[in-house]
C-alpha cells in the first residue's frame, strides 16, 4: 500500500456521557462538526482521552463507528484500537477498518510489560491483520514500557502499513532519534500538546492533542504557522497556550479537558470510575484561569 503522511492537528477526542453513565451520540456529533469547522486534520476516537479503557467493547465499537459516520468523510478518523492483548488488539483494528475508519492508533501494551521482541510481534501481529495504515502510541508513563527507536524502526520497515508514531515518551531526544532514522513518508506526532513546537522542530509532523479539543482553531494555527516558516507567530500562540497545557494535566487526562468542555456546554462533566471530577477548588480555579485567558483572546470554542 502507499504511505500516508499525517500531518498537522489531530484531536485526541472527548468521550461525552449522558446523565445516565451512557455515551452521548448528540453530543459526539456537535463535537466532530466542531472539529470540522475548528481545521483539526483529523479525529482520534477512543484514545486516553476517550476514557478508552471503561468503555465496553461494545461502547467502543460504537464510538468508532459514530466518529466515522459523523465525519462523513470530512476528516479521517484515526481509530484507537489498542490493547494489552494481541487478540483484542487485532479485533478491535478488524473493527474499525470494517467500519471505515482511516487508520488505527495502536498503544503499547500496558500492564503485561512486554520486552522489544514482544513488542515487535504485537504490533507486526496488529498490522498484518489489517491493511489500514497503523500509527504506533508510544507512552510509557502510562503502559510501563518504552518503545525503542531500534524496534520502531524495524518495525516501519518490516511493516508497510505502519506509517507513524504518536510519541508521547516526554524525551526530546528520543523523538528526534525517530525523525532521523525514519522514512520522509513516515509520521512522527507528538503526543504532548507542551512538546508540539519543539517537535516540529526537529521534524515532527504534528501532534494527537488533547488541547484542541477546545481550541481547535488555535492548535491548527499554530501548527500551520510553524510549518509555514512563521515560527514567531507560532511561539506566540504557544506561549498563550502554555498555561492552559499545563492545566491540562494538573489532574489525570481527560479530567481537565472534559471540566473546560462542559464549562463551555459541550458535554457534561460525567466521568467514569475509577476518573473522577476535578478534586478540590483549586485545580479547577488554575484551569479557569487558563481558559478565561484563552476566551479574552478569542479562540475558545463555544456549543452553540
Amino acid at each position: 500500500m502507499q504511505r500516508v503522511l499525517f500531518r498537522g492537528v489531530y484531536t485526541a477526542m472527548v468521550t461525552p456521557f449522558t446523565e445516565k453513565g451512557n455515551i452521548d451520540e448528540a453530543a459526539l456529533k456537535v463535537m466532530v462538526d466542531a472539529q470540522v469547522r475548528g481545521g483539526a486534520a483529523g479525529l482520534v476516537p477512543c484514545g486516553t482521552t476517550g476514557e478508552c479503557p471503561t468503555l465496553s467493547h461494545i461502547e467502543h465499537d460504537r464510538v468508532i463507528w459514530l466518529t466515522v459516520h459523523y465525519a462523513a468523510g470530512r476528516l479521517p478518523v484515526i481509530a484507537g484500537t489498542g490493547s494489552n492483548a494481541t487478540s483484542e488488539a487485532i479485533r478491535l483494528s478488524r473493527h474499525a477498518q470494517a467500519n471505515g475508519a482511516d487508520a488505527c492508533l495502536l498503544v503499547n501494551p500496558y500492564y503485561n510489560k512486554p520486552t522489544q521482541k514482544g513488542l515487535y510481534l504485537h504490533f507486526k501481529a496488529v498490522a498484518d491483520s489489517v491493511d489500514i495504515p497503523c500509527i504506533l502510541y508510544n507512552i510509557k508513563g502510562r503502559t510501563g514500557v518504552n518503545l525503542e527507536t531500534d524496534t520502531l524502526v524495524k518495525l516501519a520497515n518490516d511493516c508497510p502499513n505502519i506509517v507513524g508514531v504518536k510519541e508521547a515518551s516526554g524525551n526530546l531526544v528520543q523523538m528526534e532519534d525517530v525523525v532521523n532514522r525514519s522514512q520522509d513518508s513516515f509520521s512522527v506526532l507528538s503526543g504532548d500538546d507542551n512538546m508540539t513546537l519543539d517537535l516540529l522542530g526537529k521534524g515532527g509532523d504534528g501532534v494527537v492533542s488533547v488541547a484542541s479539543n477546545i481550541v481547535p482553531r488555535m492548535m491548527s494555527a499554530m501548527v500551520s504557522l510553524f510549518q509555514s516558516g512563521k515560527v514567531k507567530e507560532a511561539t506566540a500562540l504557544n506561549d498563550l497556550l502554555a498555561p492552559f497545557f499545563k492545566a491540562c494535566f494538573i489532574e489525570t487526562n481527560p479530567i481537565p479537558i472534559k471540566t473546560a468542555m462542559a464549562r463551555y456546554g459541550w458535554c457534561r462533566e460525567s466521568f467514569r470510575l475509577p476518573l473522577c471530577t476535578l478534586d478540590g477548588e483549586e485545580h479547577r480555579m488554575a484551569l479557569y484561569q487558563a481558559l478565561d485567558a484563552l476566551d479574552a483572546a478569542g479562540w475558545i470554542e463555544r456549543r452553540a
